[in-house]
């Protein structure tokens, strides 16, 4: 652990509450699709070749991207002639080909939000802690406001993400010094819950969707009840953690990307992953150069040694004196 600003362990060693996310922190961060299912007309052959497609087409590479790109291939033989980037407050990036089409990728939830039996089906696969991607055809797609037309469900795309071995005894570290856990993540909350779950975080089980806490009064009663909350936007992070320090707790927020940022500041002791973006990293009053959580227990252990030599060494001096 690089410490950019020494008072951090001081910090660290007073915090109460702890906010990280899901990937990369929880899990390896090392995804992998593990099954394609057809939920619709498209057949095996063409919805493999439109993800040939569609999985090359975009440049910002992020760790469910990765894994898309491990397991198909990169073909490009069709022309983009429209694209919507992936965003968090979206949850889905689209892509059209001209002639061969237009296509939306991303959470069920948010692209088939009244199909129930999709819902359902992609529901399953969330209990057993996969992440699922949508792949939906579409008639028409707009860069220019971020919109797309009528989706028609293709195909679920089952990803899966291993808990990091060191994970339950780094969590039952926290629970016995009296430290809470919220988990924070972007995925679906029912994916997080079960994750949470594995890597024995106490009350996983009380999870949320961020989508449904729409004012500062939704946000504050349900940090102070739930564990694990899923579909956060990267202004929600900075809500939450507002909202408990406005509760009187001492907050460490951990962050790899470029919306953790504001976040990270505003807690009172930031954590970043090594493997994240340098503007996570710069803002950061901790780095995990590895991007192992599991050094995080010893840091606290660093901080309190150094509060309680403090306590220690003026109770020896006023005795002297």
């Amino acid at each position: 652990a690089l410490v950019q600003e020494m008072e951090a362990i001081e910090a660290l060693a007073r915090v109460n509450v702890l906010c990280l996310d899901k990937t990369g922190t929880i899990t390896t961060g090392d995804l992998e699709v593990v099954e394609v299912v057809p939920c619709g007309t498209m057949s095996d052959e063409k919805i493999r070749e439109v993800m040939n497609e569609i999985t090359f087409a975009f440049n910002d590479v992020n760790p469910t991207q990765q894994a898309l790109m491990n397991y198909f291939e990169k073909t490009q033989k069709w022309q983009t002639t429209d694209l919507i980037p992936f965003s968090s407050a979206r949850k889905y990036r689209a892509i059209a080909f001209g002639e061969h089409g237009a296509y939306v990728l991303g959470a069920p939830e948010f692209i088939m939000k009244n199909d129930e039996e999709l819902l359902k089906k992609s529901e399953t696969y969330a209990l057993q802690g996969y992440r699922v991607l949508l792949l939906a055809e579409t008639d028409q797609i707009s860069s220019a406001d971020g919109t797309v037309g009528t989706p028609k469900p293709a195909a679920l795309i089952v990803i899966s993400d291993c808990v990091r071995e060191e994970a339950p005894s780094t969590f039952a570290y926290f629970e016995a010094q009296h430290v809470a856990i919220k988990v924070i993540s972007g995925d679906n909350p029912l994916t997080v819950s079960e994750v949470a779950k594995e890597a024995g975080i106490v009350n996983a089980e009380e999870y949320v969707d961020a989508t449904t806490l729409q004012t500062d009064e939704d946000i504050a009663n349900a940090i102070a009840k739930y564990t694990v909350f899923g579909r956060v936007t990267p202004g929600q992070k900075r809500q939450f953690v507002q909202a408990l320090k406005d509760q009187g707790k001492t907050v460490a927020m951990t962050g790899d990307g470029v919306n953790d940022v504001l976040a990270l500041k505003d807690a009172d002791c930031s954590v970043a992953m090594a493997s994240g973006s340098d503007a996570a990293c710069q803002a950061a009053q901790v780095v995990l150069l590895e991007s192992n959580f599991a050094c995080m227990p010893s840091v606290v252990l660093e901080g309190r040694r150094v509060v309680n030599n403090i306590q220690r060494s003026p109770s020896l001096f006023l005795v002297k004196n």
